[in-house]
């Protein structure tokens, strides 16, 4: 009979079939074993809850230990150039193509590309940020990890929500778009394809199965492979670059000046950066490549390089087309769902109107593609945390990818695509996207100048004054811009002196406690700090039906929290057989320490 041990060694456990589905792969934690321990894990809630908020992952856990939640690696194929085309390819289409008419025609008027130029400067502050400290954790959780780390749990449970409203919802809106876009190619109305159900509301009521198709499809295409993916979109990009080519040529060539006047604010600046809240949505696709740093190569590297360099490009590229549209209609003829068809077409131009088409299905293809991708690492990372069923974390061996995660986000964002229109979509998504980025600043400035158990008490009531000033002062010059005071300067002058106190003085008397391992954000404190303000101030000109959304629901992720993930993350935190499971880095501990009081 053969030994169950062979030198001295253990013999490994039997692999586990990837395809199964029972009660132990999605609630495997003590509190969930039966209703009475369940009731139990209830009555304790309120010191789980207190461990929790308290708690702080570490680097070493959220991309070392963790891992061994998914059973499978994710496969490092990707190099920088890949993440910009990833980047590139995720937004560009997806963003210009889709709000750029919707915002110009009923918000920004001709002063489109300042909508633009606003919320490319703030995404861009965001990227340094991520690329930062995608450096520093290169996890598939991207956004989800780094508040983990540096804000605690139940900071990262609330981003986590809203990222995955974002993935819902952002590839919903991409699925709607891409049939209005087909309408405009064979020459329909931009509803003609859709369902009208008279008896649902307005906003819910034209029904897309054509937006479901192309979402399933755009999937079942990312669970092939991030490499096979990646090489598909990038040929696709190169074809997208000579479109959009194309489209700022012949845009130009017609282009009228007469259209930018008489009035070049017809909705005065507040709808400009109304218009700059709602089009944030199309600069999301950078967060995606930040989830990519489990697969990259050399993320140190690769990852800033990658982050950068595409958001540049689609800024500029993002202005420039958005000054094309209204130069080319007076922005009160644009048509808000298929714009740049329609605009060629009233230019004399109608087969043009075919290319531009051609060029927004594939620019929105890619952007479904490569969101696949991203929200599926995130919804993979959540789940090995097991804030969410740790079943979603599960990877696929012979394709390295996550294909429960990317099912699961995939048929939410079908349901929502086949029910929701697209204005009622991007407001959801803006908000959320902005939360999340503020918080990513934050997390920066919480990661330079708080370490636990080194950062001395003053030096982190120090810390905390400037910071709570910064983030005061932001919230303050957002409300005031959006009150009725908004005309009268003393206000701006008043806030705009305490953000500079704020940051001027964490910079002089706040001593950085950790320095940046490979890359680091230049201008320390002034840029995150600059992006927490930015993102707050566009936050605050969304309009108050995105905050009822947004409110009801961050309310619904909470209750799910106290329900379920509070003691699933617990169990999960405290389990006493995590060291045999979890490899090498276990010395460092599940949680890297508490959050200090002051």
């Amino acid at each position: 009979m053969a030994s169950a041990s062979e030198g001295g060694r253990e013999a490994a456990p039997p692999a586990r079939r990837y395809w199964r589905w029972s009660k132990a792969d999605f609630f495997p934690e003590p509190s969930f074993r039966s209703w009475r321990a369940y009731g139990g894990a209830l009555l304790s809630t309120a010191p789980r809850l207190r461990d929790r908020v308290t708690s702080r992952s570490s680097e070493a856990v959220e991309a070392g230990t963790l891992l061994a939640q998914s059973e499978n690696p994710l496969r490092r194929c990707l190099s920088w150039i890949d993440l910009a085309f990833l980047g590139f390819g995720s937004v560009v289409g997806s963003g210009v193509f889709v709000l750029t008419g919707q915002e110009a025609r009923f918000d920004a008027g001709p002063a489109i590309p300042l909508a633009y130029a606003a919320a490319g400067f703030s995404a861009l502050l965001s990227s340094f940020c991520y690329a930062e400290l995608a450096t520093e954790i290169p996890s598939a959780g991207g956004s989800f990890s780094y508040l983990r780390v540096e804000l605690g749990d139940l900071a990262a449970f609330l981003a986590a929500g809203n990222i995955l409203l974002e993935a819902v919802v952002g590839a919903a809106g991409l699925g709607r778009s891409w049939t209005s876009y087909l309408a405009a190619l064979i020459g329909r109305d931009s509803d003609a394809l859709r369902i009208h159900v008279p008896a649902l509301a307005d906003g819910f009521n034209l029904l897309d199965p054509i937006a479901v198709v192309v979402l399933c499809a755009t999937s079942a295409l990312a669970v092939s492979g991030a490499r096979l993916t990646s090489t598909i979109n990038s040929i696709a990009s190169i074809a997208g670059i000579a479109i959009i080519a194309f489209v700022l040529g012949g845009g130009f060539a017609h282009f009228d000046s007469a259209n930018l006047s008489p009035d070049f604010f017809p909705f005065g600046a507040a709808g400009v950066f109304r218009a700059a809240a709602v089009v944030y949505w199309s600069y999301t696709g950078f967060d995606m490549v930040a989830t990519m740093a489990e697969e990259t190569k050399n993320p140190g590297r690769d990852v800033p390089l990658g982050l950068i360099t595409s958001m540049s490009a689609i800024t500029v590229v993002y202005c420039a087309m958005s000054l094309v549209l209204v130069g080319m209609q007076r922005y009160s003829e644009i048509d808000a769902n298929a714009a740049y068809s329609v605009a060629f077409a009233a230019a004399g131009m109608k087969w043009a109107r075919y290319v531009v088409a051609l060029g927004a299905l594939k620019g929105m293809t890619s952007g479904l593609l490569v969101g696949a991708l991203g929200q599926a690492r995130y919804t993979t990372q959540i789940a090995r945390t097991h804030m969410i069923p740790p079943y979603f974390a599960l990877v696929h061996p012979r394709t390295g990818t996550p294909i429960y995660a990317t099912a699961a986000v995939t048929l939410g964002a079908a349901c929502v695509a086949l029910f929701s229109s697209l204005d009622v979509l991007a407001s959801v998504s803006s908000i959320s996207t902005l939360f999340i980025f503020a918080l990513v600043a934050v997390a920066l400035l919480v990661r330079r100048y708080y370490v636990a158990g080194a950062t001395s008490p003053a030096q982190l009531r120090t810390f905390l004054a400037f910071l709570g000033l910064i983030v005061v002062a932001s919230i303050g010059m957002s409300v005031y811009y959006n009150s009725g005071y908004g005309r009268r300067w003393p206000g701006y002058v008043v806030f705009g002196v305490l953000w500079v106190a704020g940051t001027g003085g964490m910079a002089l008397w706040a001593k950085q406690q950790r320095v940046p391992k490979v890359y680091g954000v230049p201008l320390m404190p002034w840029l995150p700090a600059m992006s927490v303000a930015t993102n707050l101030f566009l936050m605050g000109s969304l309009g108050s039906l995105a905050y009822m959304r947004f409110g009801i629901c961050t309310a619904a992720m909470l209750v799910y929290y106290v329900l379920f993930g509070v003691h699933a993350t617990y169990d999960m935190a405290h389990s006493e057989d995590q060291p045999t499971t979890l490899g090498a880095d276990v010395a460092d501990g599940v949680e890297q320490g508490k959050i200090v009081p002051v």
